[in-house]
């Protein structure tokens, strides 16, 4: 099927073989190769459509975006006409990359602008959710360092995407992998056309409070990024996950599984509302999630139980083989009565009646120690 593009149009399905429509006219094929086949999508600002691209062989499918804006006004208008050339600047610029859409085309046509990028074969997060249920710790781990190194190559070339949830995320059928989608709201964050208008834009609900200023920072994305998590992990609005009348955020206590001590103050320190006190990079976030995984990991490694007949604490002393502490014990009895024998490798106790009284109190003060450490071993 071939789709009208023309958005007044009455009846806009037609053939895939025909060159104009049926109804109204309108030319088909977009710069004489692209062709629509259905709407995807709309919003404020145009429509999207599912397309073919007849000048290839293979006839790939791509995304049409027509710039087509509901909302009236001068001012209303010329933001939108700014996103939108934005969103082709960003794309060019960012497109090379194998998790961002790649440009493919950026023209105008019958007095309508037009934007074509690389199809994403895929559902995105909130479709994922609303089947599969909600995420568990490993898979916000993987999303977080899938997702990270996608914002740490925008953030190099100082784009701030603006406009991260899970409907922004889709995850590509053949690899698995999260394609970061939608950089209509992207701005430079060198630039200030768009810092002037203190125009607040993203949603709501994944938005950093300085955003909403209209102050985005690179900070506002890790804050979006953290959102997006507190949802897929509870399956519930971020707005349901924080008490507006303490003024904090209570995700923890909606998760549908358990996650570790590791990841939680991540989240939060993502999700803080004054700037400052958030992660200020992509880096620091990358560099905590790693580091506590290495660690656990480590711990999991060298923590062993430990044997019950082992004592509860090592004794007070370093245990001496009998025979030398025999030796140590004939050098003492030496010192204090003398040696009439030439000395052996181990004690002969004389004859306790034929020894001086002295002496027979030393030997009786040696056995002691001897037996106190190694206990009596006659019959």
């Amino acid at each position: 099927m071939s789709y009208c593009l023309n958005p007044h149009c009455p009846k806009p399905e037609n053939p895939d073989d025909v060159k104009f429509c049926r109804t109204c006219g309108t030319k088909l094929l977009l710069k004489e190769r692209y062709r629509a086949i259905k709407p995807i999508g709309q919003g404020g600002f145009g429509k999207t459509f599912l397309a073919v691209d007849e000048d290839k062989p293979s006839k790939p499918r791509c995304v049409i975006k027509q710039f087509y804006p509901q909302a009236q006004g001068t001012n209303t208008l010329a933001k939108a006409v700014e996103l939108f050339n934005q969103e082709a600047v960003q794309l060019d610029e960012l497109g090379k990359h194998p998790q961002i859409p790649e440009l493919l085309a950026y023209f105008t046509q019958e007095d309508r602008q037009y934007l074509v990028q690389e199809f994403i074969d895929g559902q995105n997060l909130a479709q994922e959710l609303a089947q599969k249920g909600a995420f568990n710790e490993t898979q916000i781990r993987q999303l977080l360092n899938d997702l990270l190194s996608v914002l740490q190559f925008c953030h190099a070339r100082q784009v701030i995407h603006r406009d991260i949830k899970p409907e922004n995320i889709i995850l590509r059928e053949s690899d698995q992998k999260l394609v970061l989608v939608d950089f209509g709201a992207a701005k430079s964050a060198t630039g200030t056309a768009l810092n002037q208008t203190g125009t607040s834009i993203g949603s709501p609900e994944y938005v950093a409070p300085e955003q909403m200023r209209g102050k985005a920072i690179f900070a506002s994305d890790i804050y979006s990024l953290g959102a997006t998590c507190i949802n897929l992990l509870t399956g519930r609005s971020p707005f349901d996950s924080y008490d507006t009348n303490n003024d904090t955020w209570v995700w923890q206590q909606h998760l549908q599984t358990p996650i570790s001590n590791q990841l939680s103050p991540i989240l939060n320190k993502m999700l803080e509302s004054i700037p400052i006190r958030r992660y200020q990079t992509v880096d620091k976030v990358l560099n905590d999630l790693n580091h506590q995984s290495e660690a656990a990991a480590t711990s999991a490694i060298v923590a062993k139980p430990i044997p019950q007949s082992l004592p509860k604490s090592p004794p007070p002393f370093v245990s001496k083989s009998p025979t030398q502490l025999d030796r140590e014990l004939e050098e003492m009895k030496t010192q204090f009565l003398g040696s009439s024998k030439p000395q052996s490798n181990k004690i002969q106790l004389p004859n306790p009646i034929s020894q001086p009284s002295s002496q027979n109190k030393i030997d009786q003060e040696l056995e002691e120690l001897k037996a106190k450490y190694f206990g009596n071993n006659n019959p």
